[in-house]
């Protein structure tokens, strides 16, 4: 859950970096008491996230800015829709325009393309997740804005949960360890609620890693063949979950395989920012 705190600590940065020692322009150009009234804009169609975080980015600007939202987070919303009409000091709102824009722009272009992987599985039964494959700084921004378009999130960070990639079982190999004695003595050291998945590359590694009682399985670059036989050889001993350059065009053909997952790093780290603007009128203060 995407809270006031997280918000106002990526948007207060992104402010300081911008102005660090206030907006020259606005400071040299503005009258002090000049009042504007601006609207957030689609451009084009998509699915919107991050308003409170627009709202934040005046607030913190200058408390005397209101925001108005005209659509909610999830909401789906065509070229010309009005999505937020926010008023306050000009020198205020021109200065946190960029930053509010920089960053709805990129959640909403993660919402919209999360949401069109979703409808392309629909009725399969397979979930849309993120991977970590975010922006430093901005993952619980990018991560609320997969929810918003109905994806769901992976581990947090590498403190949520346990995951064994490739990197990690080459060097159980090198060191001449088994597999399948090294997922038990993790699960042994772990309490009862984390998870623990194992990634694998290989058939021929699906059963050492079920005999571990893993929780999830990642099938990783596995062919439309090779995944349908690996959700059989799992046969339900653990949630499936399908990795590895997945696009909107091939998401689907991945679903109908039978797999429980479908992770996407391309959800955050390939999106394309959204055509929003922020259309203003500047009016004499009182």
């Amino acid at each position: 859950m995407l809270t006031t705190a997280q918000i106002d600590a990526v948007v207060a940065a992104a402010l300081l970096e911008d102005a660090p020692w206030g907006d020259l322009t606005g400071e040299v150009f503005l009258p002090a008491d000049a009042i504007a009234a601006a609207q957030l804009t689609a451009r084009e169609d998509g699915v919107l996230a991050g308003i409170d975080v627009v709202a934040a980015a005046f607030r913190l600007a200058d408390p005397a800015t209101t925001l108005t939202p005209c659509a909610a987070d999830g909401d789906r919303f065509a070229a010309g829709d009005v999505l937020a009409e926010v008023t306050g000091p000009a020198r205020a709102v021109l200065r946190a325009e960029r930053i509010a824009l920089n960053l709805v722009q990129r959640m909403s272009g993660i919402a919209t393309a999360t949401r069109r992987m979703v409808d392309a599985v629909d009725g399969t039964g397979a979930r849309i997740t993120d991977t970590r494959k975010t922006t430093p700084g901005l993952r619980a921004l990018e991560r609320h804005a997969v929810r918003c378009g109905g994806g769901v999130n992976h581990r947090f960070s590498l403190s949520d949960a346990v995951m064994a990639k490739d990197n990690h079982l080459a060097v159980l190999q090198q060191q001449g360890l088994d597999l399948t004695e090294a997922i038990l003595r993790a699960r042994d050291r772990l309490g009862h609620t984390t998870v623990l998945e194992v990634e694998v590359d290989r058939p021929d590694q699906i059963e050492p890693v079920l005999a571990g009682g893993v929780d999830v399985i990642m099938l990783d670059n596995f062919s439309l063949a090779d995944l349908v036989e690996g959700v059989r050889r799992v046969g339900g001993r653990a949630v499936v979950e399908a990795s590895g350059t997945v696009t909107l065009e091939t998401v689907r053909d991945i679903a109908l395989t039978g797999v429980d997952v479908i992770s996407s790093g391309a959800l955050t780290h390939s999106a394309r920012h959204l055509d929003l603007g922020l259309d203003m009128t500047v009016s004499a203060g009182r």
